[in-house]
């Protein structure tokens, strides 16, 4: 059975920003986020992203930008070393209530099932408290990063109980292989 890791993208990957990232030219990965991912993949786990992206659902960007977007990341990625194997995104917005938008885990619970992975061994990393519930509702093993909404998310320190907090995804992924 695979190895799994599970990232979220915007804060995680690449810098965040509250305008949201609308076009390839405003995806540019955070120092060191690239290799991280690299390494992992040579250590021989499964990258899968899991993102929100209500940006479409708001009308700020189509599909074919997203689309777009994830090309120059992956292609980045592997320029790096590293692969992606999975790209799950919910287009939607809050108000929409699907089941696919973090906290919900419907696009864990796809991963999950497509895959057969044990999500008890999987780590999923994000910079929200929606990172981290959506890992914890498929009992995956949620660590949260400081690197885009994560210094916030620890500033109202809820609901972070026994997660482990790391600077970025490159420190989060040098102690995942440590535990490996």
């Amino acid at each position: 059975m695979s190895k799994w890791i599970i990232l979220d993208r915007d804060g995680v990957i690449n810098q965040d920003s509250d305008n949201y990232i609308k076009s390839p030219d405003e995806w540019i990965a955070i120092p060191n986020s690239l290799n991280a991912i690299a390494k992992l993949s040579q250590a021989n786990y499964q990258i899968a992203v899991i993102t929100n992206q209500s940006g479409i659902g708001r009308g700020y960007y189509d599909l074919n930008t997203l689309t777009q977007i994830h090309h120059k990341m992956l292609t980045q990625v592997q320029q790096a070393g590293g692969k992606i194997s999975e790209v799950l995104y919910c287009p939607h917005t809050p108000d929409d209530n699907c089941l696919c938008r973090k906290p919900k885990a419907g696009l864990f619970q796809q991963l999950q099932q497509q895959y057969q992975m044990d999500m008890g061994q999987t780590f999923a990393i994000g910079d929200s408290l929606r990172d981290v519930q959506a890992a914890q509702v498929v009992q995956a093993q949620a660590i949260l990063v400081k690197t885009g909404k994560g210094e916030q998310t620890l500033a109202k320190n809820q609901g972070l109980e026994n997660i482990p907090i790391y600077d970025n995804l490159d420190q989060a992924v040098t102690w995942i292989l440590t535990q490996s």
